[in-house]
């Protein structure tokens, strides 16, 4: 027999059927609740709140588990590819070497964008951020491939479009990092692979041949696949929102893009360099900041450290610090910076205060590290994030399109003023 759920409402009894998940997680279907009740569930920010069943992405925070599609991340990261990874998440299996051969030579096709784009870009402020820039371009692409919004097409049509978007997302990111360096846009090369590819545009000159480096291609493309996707968090839920209405596919990851944007989420490797900024303007008594983290009555705390989600650690942090350590001692690099950043990180890792509470580096901590490392400007590192994460949203946006899920409609508690006559002007 099933398991279910009774809510006991004044005098009636309501029973709701308990559905679960591959991995034993368990919910109460409610959704007759509000129809059989008139009650609707209260859960600000919809932490207790699953909206969807997905077979994309499986998390457990407790254990510190992330698989995409029931492969775990430790692998993928380590042994697949950056379009291998999206291959994945936007068709449920690893692809044989033909299907990634064909897969791949489609995205270099279609690689360029139009040339009418860097009018768009030209209009651009100087200090325009880069996030605003994406967001723009992204759901401009609408204007550019009109087809886009038409709703009843073929599935090759639709596969085109999922094609263009992973294919011209590296020569926008790019497109804007020039723009902010004030140098001429370089060009996509077909002989190149997708991250090669990306990092010639990017740190590439008009002037002379760039030569790729295998240990920054190896870091780049893990942190592609580390942030390929991330369940249900809230870049994707607007994409899912958004997409319902059976808004197109570039404005629905336009808005998973401004919600990226926000500092609570795609925002934190940046706050990692800015809070490395602080404490090297402060003198970099990195000393002085652990114990203003340890002082609960300071409202300092160190940013890239522990996380919302893993309760005991974040085990894409465990892969990229390897990547770290690689690219800065193959760089060499000498930044008053980073030598703040391996402070705190040995500090975390042997202080008994940070290893109690679970604060160990994350994801967000080594990304802003090798990011800074690299040569990107912090303003892009949220770019950057964007730019791994865009398959998971293609993914979790075709998923939501293609079990026609409904237009999502959330309930609210109304808290306003209770009905009153409208008083005439000259009684106010």
């Amino acid at each position: 027999m099933s398991e279910t759920a009774k809510f006991i409402l004044g005098d009636k009894t309501h029973e709701f059927p308990v559905i679960v998940g591959t991995e034993n997680e368990k919910g109460i279907d409610i959704s007759s609740l509000r129809g059989a009740s008139g009650y609707v569930t209260f859960d600000v920010g919809y932490k207790n709140t699953g909206a969807t069943e997905s077979s994309i992405t499986y998390i457990s925070g407790e254990e510190g588990i992330l698989r995409y599609r029931g492969y775990n991340i430790e692998e993928l990261a380590n042994k697949a590819s950056f379009l291998e990874v999206a291959y994945l998440l936007l068709e449920g299996e690893l692809p044989t070497k033909i299907q990634l051969a064909a897969f791949e030579k489609e995205i270099t096709y279609h690689s360029l964008v139009h040339e009418d784009v860097k009018y768009v870009f030209d209009a651009f402020p100087n200090g325009a951020h880069p996030m605003g820039q994406l967001m723009t371009m992204l759901s401009m692409f609408s204007a550019f491939y009109p087809e886009a919004l038409q709703p009843h097409r073929s599935e090759e049509d639709k596969k085109l479009t999922i094609i263009r978007l992973l294919s011209k997302m590296p020569t926008l990111v790019a497109m804007i990092m020039k723009k902010k360096q004030g140098h001429p846009v370089v060009y996509p090369s077909n002989n190149l692979g997708y991250v090669e590819n990306f990092l010639k545009m990017t740190f590439g000159h008009v002037t002379e041949e760039y030569k790729v480096d295998p240990v920054i291609v190896s870091a780049m493309n893990k942190l592609l696949i580390l942030h390929a996707d991330h369940e249900q968090n809230c870049s994707t839920s607007a994409v899912r929102l958004v997409g319902s209405s059976r808004a197109n596919l570039y404005a629905s990851v336009a808005a998973g893009v401004a919600a990226l944007w926000g500092p609570l989420h795609g925002g934190a490797n940046q706050q990692v360099l800015e809070m490395l900024e602080a404490i090297k303007e402060d003198g970099g008594d990195t000393e002085k900041w652990i114990n203003k983290a340890k002082d609960k009555d300071d409202p300092f705390r160190l940013m890239g450290f522990g996380h919302r989600v893993y309760k005991n650690f974040d085990p894409r942090a465990k892969i990229i610090k390897k990547s770290a350590d690689e690219i800065l001692a193959k760089m060499g690099i000498e930044d008053p910076i980073l030598d703040i950043a391996m402070k705190l990180e040995k500090a975390a890792l042997s202080d008994p205060y940070f290893i109690d509470r679970k604060l160990f580096p994350n994801v967000d901590f080594y990304s802003g590290i090798i990011y800074r490392a690299l040569g990107f400007p912090v303003e892009m590192f949220t770019v950057l994030f964007a730019f791994g994460r865009l398959p998971g949203w293609i993914s979790q946006w075709r998923e939501m399109r293609g079990e026609d899920q409904p237009i999502g409609r959330p309930r609210q508690i109304y808290t306003g003023a209770p009905e009153r006559p409208y008083v005439e002007m000259n009684k106010r």
